[in-house]
């Protein structure tokens, strides 16, 4: 037991000693960030990272000591100019009595040598203070800045935005224009007054489609900000025009690489170049352009560079007209002054004043007087009017603004924080933040609702990306009086305007008072379309001329059914309408051949009937002879119905009238046929069959069969009866209006029975042609019948290979050739008779015919033959 007491008492004590211990425990940073900076106190302070000095020698590593710290070196005045911008944004703010009353702004900012690795110490700095040793061991106080402006670049921005996002701090960026920088899943404290690259390569997409260039190459640096640039503008210009090259520029150089770029650009028709890049990268490319002397390129440049001093006179013979995107310009009133009035302080938080005195001065102050430049010291009075650098030239405040501006949505984002009220605040439970303890977070949250006209009249906001609104200004490099080179400002892009705003002139690399062409393949003349080059792009293609009936001078494509393209094949005209008229010679001719074919059948009828007494027309069966006439008459009338435009009354009548028609002509030579045969077998003694084939049954006959046709005609008419049509295909440049059948198997029908009742006919006459002399009539109808069908097959070949209303001559030349066959081989021999050998129709014969109730009796008796 006192064993156990002892034991724990010790352990009582050593409990008490380490919490002891514990107590007196601090949080050390292991080393303070030191480098050059500018500091101002305030009761809120922000942060800012920018690159001053772009010269940077790393330490050397071993590994067994400690590393040296970087060392840089080089001032970069356009760099200073916008650190000095955010420290007058911050004054002119303190002077601001509406703007944050009663409330001081102050500032840290930072260089960053143009090095990742030092934005990332200056970041982790302004978070974590600059105190050498913290009294709380959980290191838990608030940030010494609520806020910070920069980084330039899109890859530092990218690594500081990630761990600033950590603790939930604003970063307003006024220069880092990758569009991965607008997801705010990764990046959800990150803001910018500067457009977005998305928005700059719709830009330069617009110029590039307002000058009409669809051949261009893209070349890009070799970081996030070159990647993102190129793979976004392949995406958009695809649907504009197609790309010749796209290449990384190495940020190093490499020769091989940089040859490699240049032989491209020599090799390719692309006479426009897109460069994402920013000037230390195009350097060494330019150097190989201009030792290999490449011209006649238009560049258009990002806004990474198209302010930069490539700019100038020695470069002009290769860089001259180049077209580029830039970030808008504003006049700041009074920046000029403020920045004149800067003078050195010796604070050591202040000592990039120092280096960048000594800078633009090339003296020395006495402390540092070990490496004094040709024994120069500075006196620190040296007049800054007396010189004429970037830092003190105040016409092209374009990133600066953008400064301006971030320092301004900080101010305006504190405000609203400050003017909160108690209760109705939108964090927990309705409180507002205390303003002289502020936390990053609770700035973040009134950052996203930024929105306000700034002191120069220009509205600042923020989309629900941290991304600002996407307007540029488009410039040109220009040489003007003496040779002096010039940006001007040649027009304006607003994503929020459909269309750009040009207002000069442009200055061409080419010697040219237009924009140079740049295109793969020239568009094709009309009549012609595009025949794609195979394993080439889109936009490189040959020219082949369209088909007949074609037009465009891209795709070929038909025009419509009524429409035919023109000789030049780049418009569809409207067809010829194409039919057989009445006006024209040969509808002339064929009318009056038909008229001639009437006139002719009822001259023949009125000769028969002026000679009905004769044995001639007696002989032929009178009334027979006279439906026969009156048939062909009607053939060749109906021959009529299929000359003038068709209509839905000519295209019925014309199939109708020509079946009726010849099915009455060829009933009437059937029955003749007939009755020749009867009438010879009555010679016979005994014989009766005549009785049985009277006047009265003929008629009946003739009516039967032409009833059956007439039938059938009636049929066709209600089920699908013949209308007018288009014939587009016949021939290409004309529309033949025709009639079309409608039910084929009707008009096969009608067809077939004519010919079924021809076939007969000729049949039946063909086994007549052997009767005596005196009944010729048998032998002329076969002959009728032959000339008949031989004309209708005949027809056939001639119809389908007729072309247009060629065809509808052709039926009716089958039709009156055929009806004038008829009229011919039947009626010729006969009025030759009766008008010309009259002596020939005495009667050495007698013919008695007794007609009544339909029974007759021949007697004969022949000396000579009668036909």
């Amino acid at each position: 037991m006192p064993m156990k007491c002892i034991l724990r008492v010790v352990l009582i004590l050593e409990l008490c000693a380490y919490a002891a211990a514990l107590r007196n425990m601090t949080c050390n940073i292991l080393e303070r960030f030191e480098l050059y900076g500018l500091y101002k106190k305030g009761d809120i302070m922000l942060g800012g990272i920018f690159p001053v000095q772009y010269f940077s020698v790393p330490p050397e590593l071993s590994f067994r000591s400690k590393p040296d710290k970087w060392k840089c070196d080089n001032l970069d005045f356009s760099g200073f100019q916008s650190a000095q911008t955010m420290a007058y944004a911050v004054d002119e703010i303190n002077r601001n009595v509406s703007l944050l009353p009663n409330i001081t702004l102050g500032y840290w900012l930072y260089d960053n040598c143009i090095r990742m690795s030092i934005g990332l110490r200056a970041a982790t700095a302004l978070i974590s203070g600059q105190e050498s040793v913290v009294s709380d061991y959980s290191c838990n106080q608030a940030p010494p800045v609520v806020a910070l402006v920069g980084d330039t670049g899109s890859s530092p921005s990218i690594a500081i935005s990630r761990i600033l996002s950590l603790f939930g701090m604003p970063m307003v960026n006024y220069f880092a224009t990758c569009p991965c920088l607008s997801n705010k899943v990764e990046f959800p404290s990150f803001f910018r007054t500067i457009p977005s690259d998305d928005f700059q390569v719709k830009a330069m997409v617009e110029i590039i489609k307002h000058f009409g260039w669809t051949w261009v190459g893209i070349l890009g640096s070799d970081d996030e900000y070159g990647h993102t640039a190129l793979k976004t503008f392949s995406d958009v210009f695809q649907t504009v025009g197609c790309l010749s090259f796209n290449e990384i520029i190495p940020q190093a150089n490499d020769k091989l690489k940089i040859l490699h770029i240049t032989n491209i650009i020599k090799q390719s028709t692309a006479k426009v170049i897109v460069i994402f890049a920013v000037s230390r990268d195009i350097s060494f490319l330019l150097n190989e352009i201009i030792l290999q002397n490449i011209t006649g390129r238009q560049w258009i440049a990002s806004e990474a560079w198209s302010l930069d001093s490539l700019a100038s006179e020695e470069n002009f013979y290769w860089l001259g007209g180049t077209i580029g995107i830039a970030i808008r310009r504003k006049d700041i009133p009074n920046l000029e002054k403020f920045l004149l009035q800067v003078r050195p302080d010796f604070d050591p938080a202040n000592n990039l004043v120092i280096r960048f005195w000594e800078t633009m001065f090339e003296c020395k102050f006495p402390e540092n007087s070990s490496t004094l430049i040709n024994g120069k010291t500075c006196t620190g009075s040296e007049d800054l009017k007396s010189l004429s650098t970037a830092y003190t030239d105040t016409s092209q405040l374009r990133s600066a603004y953008n400064v301006y501006k971030s320092v301004y949505a900080l101010a305006h984002a504190l405000h609203d924080l400050m003017m909160c009220k108690k209760g109705e605040g939108p964090f927990e439970n309705g409180s507002c933040a205390d303003i002289f303890n502020v936390q990053p977070w609770q700035v973040l949250f009134y950052m996203r609702k930024v929105n306000f006209i700034n002191p120069l009249g220009e509205r600042v906001a923020f989309d629900k990306n941290g991304d600002a609104l996407g307007i540029y200004d488009i410039v040109n490099w220009q040489k003007i009086n003496q040779g002096k080179i010039t940006i001007k400002t040649v027009g304006v892009y607003d994503e929020s305007v459909i269309t750009g705003k040009w207002n000069t002139t442009i200055s061409w690399q080419i010697a040219s008072l237009s924009a140079p062409e740049s295109i793969c393949s020239k568009s094709c003349q009309p009549g012609t379309r595009k025949a794609s080059r195979k394993g080439e792009p889109v936009c490189c293609f040959d020219c082949v001329p369209c088909a007949e009936g074609e037009i465009n001078s891209s795709e070929c494509f038909r025009c419509p059914s009524d429409f035919w393209s023109n000789p030049g094949r780049n418009q569809c005209v409207e067809k010829e309408v194409e039919f057989l008229s009445f006006e024209e010679s040969m509808g002339i001719t064929l009318t009056t051949i038909a008229a001639l074919g009437i006139c002719v059948s009822f001259s023949v009828l009125a000769v028969f009937i002026h000679f009905r007494e004769t044995a001639v027309v007696k002989a032929n069966n009178s009334e027979l002879s006279y439906f026969l006439l009156v048939s062909l008459a009607l053939c060749f009338l109906c021959s009529l119905f299929f000359i003038g435009e068709p209509s839905h009354v000519t295209c019925r009548l014309r199939h109708v009238a020509f079946g009726i028609s010849f099915v009455l002509c060829i009933s009437c030579l059937l029955v003749k046929t007939v009755v020749v045969i009867i009438a010879f077998k009555a010679t016979v003694p005994g014989n009766n069959r005549i009785k049985w084939f009277g006047a009265v049954q003929q008629r009946g006959t003739v009516f039967f069969f032409t009833s059956v046709e007439t039938l059938i005609c009636i049929l066709w008419l209600v089920i699908s009866p013949p209308v007018p049509a288009k014939n587009t295909n016949s021939e290409h440049s004309k529309i033949i209006l025709e009639c079309n059948v409608g039910s084929v198997t009707g008009f096969a029908c009608v067809l077939g029975y004519i010919f079924f009742l021809a076939c007969v006919c000729f049949v039946l006459a063909f086994l007549a042609r052997n009767l005596p002399d005196s009944f010729n009539e048998a032998k002329f109808i076969t002959f009728s019948m032959i000339i008949f069908l031989a004309v209708w097959i005949a027809f056939i070949p001639a119809y389908v290979s007729s072309p247009g209303k060629y065809t509808i001559a052709v039926e009716i030349f089958a039709i009156l050739a055929s009806s004038f066959g008829l009229l011919m081989a039947i009626f010729t021999p006969k009025c030759y008779i009766i008008l010309l050998k009259p002596d020939r129709t005495i009667l050495v014969f007698n013919l008695e015919t007794t007609i009544d109730d339909g029974i007759g009796r021949l007697n004969i008796s022949s000396q000579t033959g009668c036909s």
